[in-house]
């Protein structure tokens, strides 16, 4: 059995749950910034991370709930085809590609910086599909980008020229308005209290569903790009994020986004992801040795954390 949107989940329990997805999620943004680094396309960053989730979350399935499971999930996406190449093509599709092209523009902490803009976007979207989401949670997601300006700021101020900060700014605004898009629709469908809804019960099973829709959008991009055949390093890359962002990442943050349809409390766990910036400034300073950010950075990632923790402690009141 699901648990109730109206069982009430703690908020706390929500960002805990939220916090430990980003800190997942951050490995993709140092990855896709070393797999730069190395000459990997973007084209192939992007699509071998969702052919591998498919195949992993395919055989997890099997193996934890039997092939009547899968299959009913295989039926459920032939079924519903329309609906998921549009929530998957979207909110996996062009999120991922659209972060892995601005990985070759822009360092991985910048990008998962400029990414919180979701976080600014999610409020509007919710609205789109007809939520409201209170003033005092928007006040708090006001801090948060704020810190985020603070620290594309910090950027230009070292010297990048406007064109690669667009490059490394624009396709992240794009995708941080297609992920919450895919969430939604998603969420949508996991309250839609019908035979469908009982399969996405399972956030693995949804993560695949999402999976599989994306893929047309991979396909497409290969063709349109030609990119030269990935090397085995990049292959192997792909394959970590794909296990430790897409499948282990995506589930936990699917299912603490799913376990209520309050739209404040989705606004809040979607505002944990803002954890990845100082996740994925750590990595990089550790992993591809990269310099520690100025004061003007340090003042952005305090803005960051400060909305985070007002969003938790609100949420106790």
């Amino acid at each position: 059995m699901c648990m109730s949107a109206t069982s009430g989940p703690t908020m706390p329990r929500l960002v805990g749950i939220g916090l430990l997805a980003a800190a997942l999620f951050s490995i993709t943004f140092v990855l896709n910034r070393a797999m730069s680094l190395g000459g990997g396309h973007w084209v192939w960053s992007a699509s071998l991370r969702y052919v591998d989730m498919a195949v992993l979350l395919a055989l997890w399935l099997l193996l934890r709930r039997g092939p009547a499971y899968l299959g009913a999930l295989l039926r459920l996406f032939r079924a519903r085809l329309g609906f998921w190449l549009l929530a998957g093509g979207i909110g996996f599709g062009v999120f991922y590609a659209c972060c892995c092209f601005a990985a070759d523009h822009a360092p991985g902490w910048i990008v998962a910086a400029t990414w919180q803009l979701t976080i600014l976007a999610t409020p509007f979207v919710l609205r789109a599909f007809g939520a409201r989401v209170p003033l005092h949670g928007l006040l708090f997601l006001g801090l948060i980008f704020l810190g985020v300006v603070i620290l594309n700021l910090q950027r230009v101020s070292t010297g990048v020229g406007l064109a690669q900060v667009l490059a490394g700014v624009v396709p992240v605004m794009v995708a941080a308005i297609a992920y919450p898009v895919g969430n939604q629709l998603l969420n949508r469908a996991r309250h839609a209290r019908d035979s469908a809804a009982v399969l996405l019960c399972d956030p693995v099973a949804s993560v695949l569903l999402l999976t599989l829709g994306a893929l047309p959008v991979f396909m497409v991009l290969i063709v349109a790009f030609r990119p030269p055949p990935p090397g085995m390093g990049q292959v192997g890359a792909t394959a970590v994020i794909a296990l430790v962002a897409g499948c282990l990442a995506t589930t936990l943050f699917l299912y603490a986004r799913n376990l209520s349809n309050d739209a404040l409390r989705i606004a809040a766990v979607d505002a944990t992801q803002a954890a990845e910036v100082g996740f994925a400034l750590v990595g990089e300073m550790f992993m591809l040795g990269m310099p520690p950010p100025d004061l003007l950075a340090w003042a952005g990632l305090l803005a960051v954390m400060g909305g985070l923790i007002g969003f938790t402690l609100q949420g106790r009141s």
